[in-house]
């Protein structure tokens, strides 16, 4: 298991097995005696183990103790590049998928109601229209001499709407 160490807001580092607040060198002295650190920030909690260590790097190549050879760093910047690149289209990938999972989920959930009201819609077309049956043949049952009803009454569906 890492060793786990806290970074507060005002940058100090602390040690939770020891219970102590360790400087960036302590820290690169844990991890060259073969400690394997896990460095959190404290408030979000987020993982920064690896810009603690770029940064430990960093200063011992400012004091003139450069661990890491120009070739090295220069390989590292390639592969990091590559690395990234990977990453990026894999997470672009994820991202694709999701995005079409979603909208086909998405696309069912907003056209099945639509059809459902459309065949409400029908079905209650179809009441209506047996309903206005009804009343014109009860009509045309009560009064057999209506011009309505009578040998010269319109026979499309339209007999009913206002011919002014």
């Amino acid at each position: 298991m890492a060793r786990r160490i806290k970074r507060y807001e005002n940058r100090k580092l602390y040690d939770t097995e020891t219970s102590e607040y360790v400087s960036l060198s302590d820290i690169a002295d844990l991890v060259r005696s073969g400690e394997t650190v896990e460095v959190v920030d404290n408030a979000t909690g987020g993982d920064i183990t690896a810009q603690t260590l770029t940064q430990i790097i960093l200063e011992e190549g400012k004091n003139g103790r450069a661990t890491i050879s120009s070739d090295l760093l220069h390989a590292l910047l390639r592969r990091s590049e590559e690395v990234l690149d990977s990453g990026l289209d894999q997470l672009r990938t994820a991202v694709d998928d999701l995005v079409q999972s979603s909208f086909g989920q998405l696309k069912h959930l907003v056209q099945s109601p639509r059809q459902e009201e459309l065949n409400e819609l029908r079905q209650q077309l179809r009441r209506l229209e047996h309903r206005l049956s009804i009343l014109l043949d009860d009509f045309e049952e009560q009064h057999p001499d209506s011009p309505e009803t009578g040998p010269n009454a319109r026979s499309d569906p339209d007999c009913f709407s206002s011919s002014e």
